[in-house]
């Protein structure tokens, strides 16, 4: 696959995410089940992640000794994002605050982002 259609779709998912995370909360329907809001950071930076190390992969295919650099700065970019996230709710929305045990959901889900796309290597590379 194309690394600027895998840069394509790693912009969408962050903006998908950026939008879902920014928008107003009372627009969002209310679901009663414990830590939903929890799992759905866990989720957003499990996905943000792969999609992030899947054009990473690409972009450092031949120029890195290995691929754990695109699984580093994944991570990395995912933690940085999240917290980016939680300062701008904070700063910018009314309905919604900077919370800390979101930025532990989000660096748990990128982990095991990280961990799962290490385990599904040889389909990732095929990619």
């Amino acid at each position: 696959m194309p690394k600027q259609l895998l840069l394509i779709w790693a912009i969408l998912c962050s903006g998908v995410i950026t939008y879902f995370c920014l928008t107003d909360s009372s627009n969002i329907p209310a679901v009663n089940f414990p830590s939903i809001d929890k799992i759905v950071h866990f989720c957003f930076h499990f996905g943000f992640t792969i999609s992030w190390i899947l054009f990473f992969k690409k972009e450092l295919k031949g120029k890195a000794p290995d691929d754990y650099k695109a699984y580093f700065i994944s991570f990395l970019f995912s933690v940085f994002f999240g917290i980016t996230i939680e300062i701008l709710q904070s700063v910018l929305t009314t309905t919604r605050a900077a919370d800390v045990t979101d930025v532990l959901a989000n660096a748990i889900g990128a982990l095991v982002g990280v961990f799962t796309a290490i385990a599904f290597k040889k389909q990732i590379d095929r990619i």
